[in-house]
């Protein structure tokens, strides 16, 4: 639902109905921009390449092919953001991860959430247009690493294009959210899943997918736009010789370039590789930058027999917008072993380097380097490190390959990896301002010590059997201001937070926060924060700006998911995810922050110590990734410590075996398990829940409470 406060703002200055052979015609006069536009998603390859000069609108993820995430509006500066309130917000039917940037298109915010939903809203007021549910199940919602979050649409020619979580892409009509059309882009049973946004170019649909934890090979697809019919396919790592060619635009580059880096029995484990989420398009060299995954497994030895480069995982892989024909590739970690996939944000620009103009791609990917490439030949111009590392001293500008340290892939004995397999910089938006020439993106220092599982064997649905044994510590976490032209940091400021958004107001915004949060507004130049607002939700994703009648807006889609595992300092009671717009003088009030999760339930059996053990074993391979490390998490995805469900092993027994909660993401595991080992993990989580409450687990003592809902504005 929206909620807001004060008279409704017009999304249009004029409308007129035409009626053309039989046909309603809406011509929509748009304030701000001049332009007469024929309806809802009128979004042409014209109006992409020029998105900068209608600041207005958010037409492309990103804010332009650069994805820079940059606006010139700045009606919201350091001289009026003390008056930024919230304007309205609109609740999502869906208490899971928020991970989407919004595209707004002439007053109408189309923004997709968790289980691949699809909401048109209007972007003055928040009032819902229309509403799309995929009805993706909830066995397929298991097969996702890391929730069932979705990172955007995109909006083409009076379609919006959304990509499902069990794999489909899907064309809806950008006036009634109705199916135009829906085609299955994985194979059926696969692991495969979709959470990134879908690119549009030149009257193709660009989607890659997600799956490297669970043994999938990538590769990045092209559909017709108006049809989906499948255009061209480029896999990303190689697949099983014995079947012979793919048919696909990568067979030529397959086996003249990318088999021979790869050696033994890699098709059995899918090899990884997976696109699952940054797709750039560079109109200049009409070209698409994909961003790939970590390898499948991590470990070289049992993936590679620990030989070669193992093409192309870990890399910018640059190919042929209209025929998915290869043109270079640059590899950031050859023959991966650390989990270092390369699929964040990119950004393209223009940037004068050492006395000349040079057209680079900026990277900042999980390894904890800052890579300046050259996007015209795919040639490494600089690369410094933004966080410790230990896996590599430096890059060899050179060749363009890092110079690693002894023993980094844990060959002879426990190697103690910085960054950790979290990584320096993951999936959240990376801003760059051609104002101050700074790119801001959120980094974190963490560690994982790593050694080789000599008694690795593949187990189905368990993305943590990696043929790697791993203990993890994190360090301090921060938005970092970062020059990319001398390669060096400019200023840093505490805190986790999710993705940028710079503006000519001078201005960056972030959201912070795990299930409770706040949006915060820092100095584009200093990093000094001038405004704060505190938000009931947690946010993860980036904000959008966009005006309206010539009011200028800053909306964030707000909401933490399964990733937001936070020791149990905040665990709550589950809430909604919302979509949150805030203007000058805005009088929406936000809801209250949600109760504190219940207390712990353990089951009344006394379990033995051996049962414990057994059932943590359990728990570690295939109940870890959703529902927090020791059982601990922010109950966004539920504490099972605290469930209703413990104390019956008859009520245990339904949820966890015969899957009696399967719409709602939690499978039965039945095909998996072994009967005992569903009372082993009952006996493990109950003694968690012990500790709980005997106030010996993480965060026992925190009660997580937080100031009252009003911002605090600083000193400018």
């Amino acid at each position: 639902m929206a909620r807001s406060v004060g008279k409704p703002l017009l999304i249009v200055a004029a409308a007129a109905l035409l009626l053309l052979g039989g046909y309603a015609l809406f011509v929509w006069a748009m304030p701000g921009n001049g332009r007469a536009h024929t309806g809802f998603g009128d979004i042409d390859d014209a109006r992409m390449l020029a998105a900068s000069s209608e600041p207005e609108n958010w037409l492309i993820n990103g804010g332009t092919f650069g994805g820079e995430r940059y606006s010139q509006l700045d009606q919201i500066n350091l001289d009026t953001i003390s008056d930024l309130k919230p304007a309205w917000y609109f609740e999502y039917d869906t208490t899971r991860g928020q991970e989407a940037e919004p595209i707004v298109v002439d007053g109408v915010l189309y923004v997709s959430t968790s289980w691949s939903k699809v909401y048109a809203l209007d972007a003055a007021t928040g009032r819902q247009l229309w509403f799309y549910d995929p009805k993706v199940s909830g066995a397929d919602g298991a097969k996702a690493c890391c929730d069932v979050v979705n990172r955007g649409v995109a909006v083409y020619k009076g379609k919006v294009y959304v990509g499902a979580i069990d794999g489909r892409l899907i064309a809806l009509d950008a006036r009634t959210g109705d199916v135009v059309w829906s085609t299955m882009t994985v194979e059926p049973g696969s692991m495969q899943t979709i959470t990134g946004a879908p690119r549009v170019v030149r009257d193709k649909v660009i989607i890659g997918n997600a799956g490297a934890d669970f043994g999938v090979r990538g590769y990045v697809s092209a559909y017709e736009a108006a049809t989906g019919k499948m255009d061209w396919r480029f896999y990303l790592v190689p697949g099983d010789p014995a079947k012979g060619p793919d048919h696909a635009a990568s067979d030529s580059v397959m086996e003249s370039l990318v088999r021979p880096t790869w050696s033994g029995d890699y098709s059995r484990f899918g090899g990884g590789g997976t696109a699952w989420q940054t797709i750039m398009y560079d109109p200049e060299f009409n070209r698409l930058y994909i961003g790939t995954g970590n390898g499948s497994p991590w470990n070289p030895k049992y993936r590679t027999d620990g030989k070669g480069d193992n093409l192309f995982l870990c890399s910018v892989v640059a190919i042929d917008a209209d025929t998915g024909e290869y043109a270079w590739h640059y590899q950031e970690n050859p023959q991966e072993a650390w989990d270092y996939n390369s699929t964040q944000p990119m950004v393209l620009a223009d940037l004068e380097i050492e006395g000349a103009r040079r057209k680079v791609l900026m990277h900042a990917p999980k390894d904890g380097f800052f890579y300046v490439i050259d996007r015209e030949t795919g040639k490494l111009i600089s690369a410094e490190p933004v966080v410790p590392t230990t896996w590599a001293t430096s890059i060899d500008i050179a060749t363009g390959r890092p110079v690693e340290a002894a023993n980094s892939r844990y060959t002879d004995g426990p190697f103690l990896a910085k960054p950790g397999t979290a990584g320096a910089h993951n999936w959240h938006a990376m801003a760059f301002s051609p104002t101050t020439g700074l790119a801001y993106f959120p980094v974190a220092e963490n560690q994982s010590l790593l050694r080789n599982n000599p008694d690795f064997k593949p187990v189905a649905m368990g993305p943590f059997n990696h043929g790697v044994i791993s203990e993890h510590a994190a360090g301090a976490s921060y938005l970092l201001a970062w020059d990319p032209v001398h390669q060096r940091e400019v200023w840093r400021v505490p805190f986790r937070g999710g993705g940028v958004l710079a503006t000519a107001g001078g201005l960056l915004f972030q959201g912070r926060g795990t299930v409770i949060g706040e949006f915060v507004a820092m100095r584009a130049d200093t990093g000094k924060e001038v405004w704060r607002w505190p938000t009931p939700n947690g946010i993860q994703a980036a904000a959008v700006t966009y005006s309206v009648d010539g009011v200028q807006y800053v909306a964030i889609s707000t909401g933490a998911g399964a990733g937001a595992m936070t020791g149990g300092a905040e665990a709550r009671m589950r809430q909604p995810g919302r979509m949150i717009a805030f203007r000058l003088g805005g009088t929406a009030v936000l809801p209250k922050e949600p109760d504190p999760a219940p207390p712990a339930n353990p089951a009344p059996e006394q379990f033995s110590q051996a049962m414990i053990d057994r059932g943590s074993a359990v728990y570690r391979t295939y109940c870890y990734r959703c529902h927090g490390p020791n059982a601990v998490s922010s109950n966004v995805i539920p504490d099972l410590r605290r469930s209703t469900m413990l104390p019956s092993k008859e009520a245990w027994k339904a949820v966890v075996w015969d899957g009696a909660l399967e719409p709602a993401g939690m499978i039965g595991w039945s095909e998996y398990l072994e009967p005992e080992q569903v009372e082993e993990l009952r006996a493990y989580i109950s003694f968690q829940a012990v500790q709980l409450r005997d106030g010996n687990a993480p965060g026992s003592h925190q009660t997580g409470s937080r100031r009252s809902s009003q911002a605090v504005v600083q000193e400018q």
